[in-house]
Formats: structure tokens, C-alpha cells, sequence
């Protein structure tokens, strides 16, 4: 008997052989590493980017900002300035959206347009949102007697007829791009703050906050470390409809004249100066391309929004099973 047959028969298994012992080794190799745990933002960009609506809004908003940004480039005419010759002309190849009542390119002012809403939506978020924060955070995290009468004080506020008093404000102060970016912020917060103050209330009762307070963390390392990130979904999802409430009401401002005024345009203005059944049925052009602009803007902010949501959705992640 063999040397290799006395093996087998007293081990009981065939002995490795060059073959077999290579093909182990390349079996070793082929071992696939399982690819780490995308980080939360991450993944809420991935399922983000899978939203088609979302991801067609925010393209078509981006091209809206660029073609705004650069109306002084793009446009081929001055919004401004009126041309007698031309007044209440149909679209055409030169005018790509027709002239006003006085010779004015109505594709250039709806750009300009365009950098007036989207700057008013911005601006005037921004200033809510920090009004917001500061007395969501406030209100949550201290408790008691703070928290009472700063809630009180918002539901005081979230009584207030907003657009009336929006309205007088803008009667008062003028009609001014700038007032109008600072009323709409200044009345806007009321809803952000209260939504700041829930999660925050949530937020601090979870084990790893509390055993970070007990450890001695300060408070404001337990907001940007703790509960920033995890609010930030719900968050941005409000502040994005907020742009579109905020864009809608200067449009509505400016259509009862307490927004910007001529020979600056706005989306709002425009449509006032297309009122009459003279214009609706002759000049559809007049208030068709502004209406469309609002409509488009709006309702990609809001596809946006839904998307937003849907990415920073903890249930929905959870039962899509990623």
C-alpha cells in the first residue's frame, strides 16, 4: 500500500493535493467584503436622487436660479425699458414671450421676476428660520415657566391674521423688496419654532442624550452633536414649503401693489397689469407666462419638499428595508 493510500486510510479524508490546495487559496481570494453602513445623509441623498418628481424639480429650480442669477447675460432685452413700436406683441422669434402695454420684453421680466421671488422666498426663510430656532431651542430645552411663555407667545402670534397684517406693514413701511423680505420673515416663525420645540422635546428624552447630559456635556454640545442632526429632516422639509408660502405671498403682495413696483418686475405685478377682460382674452400671454412661472416654481419647491420628506423618513427606511 501507498504512503498516500495509508494516509487516507488512518486520517479518514483525502489528502490535500496541489489542486485542491489552489483552488482553496483562490476561493479565499473571492471573499466579498460586505460594503460599511452609509452615513444617514448619505443614504437620504441616494433615496432622494431615486425621487424622479424631486429630483425634476430641483433640476428644473436650479435652472431657474441660474437663468435669474444671470438675467443680465440671458436676457435679450432691458426688462425695463419700454419700446412704443412694439407694444402688445404675440410671441415670436425675437420676443419669445411676447411685449406688455408698453414694448417691454416679457421673457426678460420674467426673469427679473424670478430673482425677485427667489431672493424674497430665500431671505425671508432664512430670517424665520433663525427666529425659529432660537426660540424652539429655548423653549424645549429649558422647560417650566420658559417653555410656557414662549409657547403662549406663539400661539399669540399664530392667531394674527398674517397676510392682513402683512398687508398693513407693507402699507406702512412702503413698497419696498426688502420690507417685504423682512415682514414675511418676521410673521413666518411661529409654526418653525413650535416645530423645533417637539422634536427637541423628543430628542432629549432618548437614552444617549440623557447619559450625555449625565456625563456633563454642556447644552450646546448637546444640540450641534445630538439633536441638530437628527431634526435636521423634518427641518429642511418645512423651510423648502416655507420658500413656496414665501414666494406666493409676495406674489400676492405684489399683485395688490404693496410689493415691488414699476418699472421693476415681479410675477405678482405682472399679472395685475394683465387684470381686465380685455387682456385675459386678447393678450393671454401677459398673464399666462407669470402664472406659469409661480405655478412651475412653486410646485417644484413643493415636489422638492415631498422628496425632502420622504428621504429623512426613519419608517419609511425602515420598511423599504435599507
Amino acid at each position: 500500500m501507498s504512503t498516500e493510500s495509508r494516509a487516507m486510510d488512518e486520517s479518514g479524508a483525502q489528502p490535500s493535493t496541489p489542486i485542491s490546495q489552489a483552488a482553496a487559496d483562490l476561493a479565499a481570494e473571492e471573499i466579498i467584503e460586505l460594503p460599511p453602513e452609509l452615513s444617514p445623509f448619505r443614504r437620504a441623498f441616494r433615496r432622494f436622487l431615486a425621487h424622479k418628481l424631486a429630483l425634476a424639480g430641483f433640476i428644473c429650480l436650479t435652472v431657474m436660479a441660474l437663468l435669474a442669477a444671470t438675467q443680465a447675460i440671458v436676457s435679450p432685452f432691458d426688462p425695463e425699458k419700454p419700446h412704443l413700436f412694439k407694444v402688445n406683441r404675440p410671441p415670436d422669434t425675437v420676443n419669445w414671450m411676447g411685449t406688455d402695454q408698453v414694448g417691454r420684453d416679457v421673457f426678460s421680466r420674467i426673469l427679473q421676476g424670478a430673482r425677485v421671488s427667489l431672493s424674497v422666498g430665500i431671505v425671508a426663510v432664512s430670517i424665520y428660520v433663525v427666529i425659529g430656532f432660537i426660540i424652539g431651542s429655548i423653549s424645549g430645552l429649558a422647560g417650566g415657566y420658559v417653555d410656557d411663555a414662549l409657547m403662549r407667545f406663539t400661539d399669540f402670534v399664530m392667531t394674527f391674521p398674517t397676510f392682513i397684517l402683512i398687508i398693513i406693514l407693507a402699507g406702512i413701511t412702503g413698497p419696498n423688496i426688502f420690507n417685504i423680505m423682512v415682514i414675511i420673515g418676521i410673521f413666518g416663525w411661529p409654526g418653525l419654532a413650535r416645530l423645533f420645540r417637539g422634536n427637541i422635546l423628543v430628542m432629549r428624552e432618548l437614552e444617549y442624550v440623557m447619559a450625555s447630559s449625565a456625563l456633563g456635556a454642556s447644552q450646546r454640545y448637546i444640540i450641534v452633536r445630538h439633536i441638530l442632526p437628527n431634526i435636521v429632516g423634518p427641518v429642511t422639509v418645512a423651510i423648502t414649503l416655507g420658500v413656496a408660502g414665501a414666494i406666493l405671498a409676495e406674489a400676492g403682495l405684489s399683485f395688490l401693489g404693496f410689493g415691488v413696483t414699476e418699472p421693476a418686475a415681479s410675477w405678482g405685478s405682472m399679472i395685475n397689469a394683465a387684470r381686465g377682460i380685455a387682456f385675459l382674452a386678447g393678450f393671454p400671454w401677459l398673464w399666462i407666462a407669470p402664472g406659469a412661472a409661480i405655478s412651475l416654481a412653486v410646485l417644484s419647491i413643493n415636489f422638492m419638499g415631498d422628496g425632502l420628506r420622504d428621504a429623512f423618513d426613519v419608517r419609511g427606511r425602515s420598511q423599504s428595508g435599507e
